[in-house]
């Protein structure tokens, strides 16, 4: 019996996480994916960069902003960010992995000239704020808006079906998008990026959470493995009964 996995991270990552899935877990993963958030890229700011010493980007979804301001540095907050920046022929520094790392490391750096932020109209915390606190002057662009889309069909119907259906969970606000739309009556196991987005899961509604040992895509694909054997236990047991 197949077991399900409903991804619902804004595309292209939640793509090419599916694909990620699929060669690690065979043709025995039902994939559904159902993004609750889509981005809309908006006009990146001027090319003026005199006196900026470096960028700072916290998603990949950025990094489209920084045609026109090459060729300054940019810190990104982990390793996906960082490799597309250098995709996109910008030189990366990896932060660490999360925004409170990538602070730190900044700090440590001290660069010189006054940084600019480059991010969405949505984040989990005010980095700007804190490296301005820090005396590290930051000025900040909202380059993308990360917009809610309704709950797909196919997915409404797995999270209130019978079958066994693993959630990966990449952020705090998708995660109460998803659960504002639909209280899952599957038997749902999750699979969440950091203890903040798993603080975003209604008590009661799974024995089955895991908090990845780190906020990145490889951590996550980790998690979900992990859950995958969790499932196949509840698809035995309920076939012993």
């Amino acid at each position: 019996m197949a077991r399900f996995i409903l991804i619902t991270r804004p595309q292209p990552a939640a793509g090419k996480f599916a694909d990620d899935l699929r060669a690690r877990l065979g043709e025995n993963a039902e994939i559904v994916v159902a993004p609750l958030l889509e981005i809309e890229y908006l006009p990146g700011p001027e090319a003026d960069t005199a006196g900026l010493g470096a960028l700072v980007l916290t998603s990949a979804h950025a990094v489209p902003a920084t045609v026109r301001l090459r060729p300054l540095p940019c810190y990104c907050v982990g390793p996906a960010t960082a490799r597309a920046a250098r995709e996109a022929g910008l030189s990366a520094i990896d932060g660490g992995g999360t925004a409170a790392a990538l602070a730190e490391r900044i700090r440590a750096d001290a660069p010189a000239g006054p940084l600019l932020y480059l991010r969405g109209a949505h984040v989990a915390c005010d980095l700007a704020k804190t490296l301005s606190i820090a005396g590290i002057e930051t000025h900040q662009a909202v380059v993308y808006r990360q917009n809610p889309r309704p709950l797909a069909g196919a997915a409404t119907a797995l999270l209130h079906g019978e079958a066994p259906t693993i959630l990966p969970l990449f952020s705090p606000r998708s995660a109460r998008l998803l659960f504002a739309e639909a209280r899952p009556t599957a038997p749902v196991l999750i699979a969440a990026i950091s203890r903040k987005v798993a603080d975003c899961v209604p008590p009661g509604l799974t024995q089955n959470l895991v908090v990845a040992k780190a906020p990145t895509a490889g951590a996550m694909l980790d998690a979900v493995d992990a859950l995958w054997s969790r499932a196949r236990r509840v698809v035995s047991g309920k076939r012993a009964k």
